[in-house]
């Protein structure tokens, strides 16, 4: 057991006009299993960076540990070689037994090792690149989001696997694996960070709690503030109709009025005008702690959805629907039907067909943006309503470079609503100026859903949307689509999510 001891730390992207981290001091134990929480863009990974080495700041970053990071670089000439080949360059000294050992807690078999890498599946490449990482001693592991693109079995095998295990920081936007793996939680709130012990659910319960009260506080402050602006403006008229009672004192007309009343009501106004700016004084003091307390509050905007309603209620069908590529059947006789109102969910391993099942529904109904069938055959029956208006988000990101009004004329989006939901999805403007290409996978992702979210649809179709996305932008999500109920045929491993949304599931 050791600690790792952060102080004052402070640290700017080059060119940047603030600070991401700002004179941020706090300690933590490499024996921890500590949960990383933050919404995109907050500084997350660059945390992990700076533990790392690989950036300038000024503090200090003391501590024993030596630190490791997942996932792994793998560079174009690198797919070709095995994992085997890779392993002294991602961790060196690492012993192959031990990274044997390690993937047989995984539930694979060491030939994975010696595949080439291009070879290997998400799942294979994440599960290899554990066994590296975990094969040390003593080391203080540093796992960035390890369960994006696995599916809910691959997810459900490393949740198992990491909740053995001690010692690291998992970045994760993943509430399940949040509360199964961790016993502390690192958060980076709006303007602090927090260490607290327990997992993301007791911590959300808690932050819930102090918000509640927070608000409250607040709320008697603006009350507060009310009652000393109001004594603080009586005062002052009073003060001015005393100090305009002095001038132009004549003791010949004004015989009603001596000197020593003069004198008083000087010495009167005088001690009115000091209070006037003990008030005043008072109210500055009120308003900074009314806005100091709502500094952290994670104010999670309603976010608006504008769905249609068909005229039949049965939207798609299928019935004994089988699919294939040439002569790979890809899933058969599948039977699911999606009417109004529904939130169908496709759960099944990756390359079971939900894709390729949600491409099949596309191409049935003309939709505008192509999509790519690669020879696809069906057998069955596919039957879709007539004059179906569809909302679609792809999996792939790869393909979004430009700028955001660019992108917004192209898809045939409001680019002033494409702003202000992002804005709502808590998007730094700062961001909006720049090349969609340079954003972060989870901005990426949110350039996806507003311009879903803007589209009046019948259906909206979300293939793995939430990738990336942070666990307070899933929350608003979840709470949109209990609002508005939208139709909808969605592809995710999130269960928190699927739990909460979902009214129909169908297993491949």
């Amino acid at each position: 057991m050791s600690l790792i001891k952060i102080t004052n730390l402070t640290y700017a992207y080059e060119g940047g006009f603030d600070n991401i981290f700002d004179s941020v001091s706090f300690s933590i134990d490499t024996d921890w299993k500590l949960g990383f929480i933050g919404r995109n863009g907050k500084g997350k990974t660059t945390l992990l960076n700076l533990l790392l080495g690989k950036y300038e700041y000024t503090g200090s970053i003391i501590s024993d540990a030596y630190f490791d990071y997942f996932p792994y670089e793998v560079s174009v000439e690198e797919e070709e070689v095995t994992a085997y080949e890779l392993i002294e360059k991602w961790k060196p000294g690492a012993e192959e037994w031990r990274v044997i050992c390690e993937l047989t807690l995984l539930g694979l078999d060491a030939e994975v090792l010696y595949r080439p890498v291009k070879t290997l599946s998400f799942g294979e490449r994440t599960k290899v690149m554990l066994a590296v990482l975990f094969s040390g001693e003593n080391d203080f592991l540093l796992i960035d989001e390890p369960t994006n693109h696995l599916d809910s079995n691959g997810r459900e095998i490393i949740k198992n696997y990491l909740a053995s295990k001690k010692g690291f920081i998992l970045v994760s936007h993943d509430r399940d694996l949040l509360d199964a793996c961790t016993d502390h939680v690192l958060v980076l709130n709006r303007s602090s960070i927090e260490v607290q012990t327990g997992n993301f659910t007791s911590w959300w319960q808690n932050k819930e709690k102090a918000d509640a009260y927070a608000i409250s506080e607040n709320e008697k402050h603006k009350r507060e503030i009310g009652k000393l602006k109001a004594s603080a403006d009586r005062t002052a008229r009073w003060a001015e109709k005393s100090e305009n009672s002095k001038i132009g004192f004549d003791p010949i007309k004004e015989t009603d009025r001596c000197i020593s009343t003069r004198a008083y009501i000087g010495a009167k106004t005088k001690k009115m005008q000091s209070r006037v700016k003990n008030t005043q004084e008072r109210i500055q003091r009120e308003i900074a702690e009314k806005e100091g307390l709502l500094n952290d509050i994670e104010s999670v905007t309603d976010l608006k959805l504008m769905p249609l309603t068909h005229h039949k209620d049965t939207l798609i069908e299928c019935r004994n629907l089988s699919l294939s590529y040439g002569d790979k059947t890809v899933f058969q006789h599948l039977n699911l039907k999606l009417c109004n109102g529904d939130r169908l969910f496709l759960k099944g391993h990756n390359g079971c067909g939900k894709s390729s099942l949600i491409k099949a529904i596309l191409g049935k109904v003309g939709f505008a943006e192509h999509v790519d069938e690669g020879g696809m055959i069906l057998d069955g029956e596919l039957d879709v309503a007539s004059g179906l208006t569809i909302s679609y988000i792809n999996q792939d990101t790869s393909h979004l470079k430009g700028g955001l009004q660019e992108y917004a004329e192209n898809n045939g989006a409001d680019y002033t609503l494409l702003l202000s939901l992002l804005r709502q999805l808590d998007f730094d403007r700062n961001q909006f100026g720049k090349d969609i290409a340079d954003f972060s996978m989870g901005q990426k992702k949110k350039v996806l859903i507003a311009a879903s979210l803007i589209k009046m649809a019948h259906i909206y179709i979300w293939d793995e949307p939430l990738n990336y996305i942070d666990v307070f932008s899933r929350m608003q999500l979840e709470k949109l689509i209990e609002t508005y109920k939208p139709t909808m045929i969605l592809v995710e491993h999130d269960e928190r999510f699927r739990e909460k949304i979902g009214t129909k599931l169908v297993e491949f």
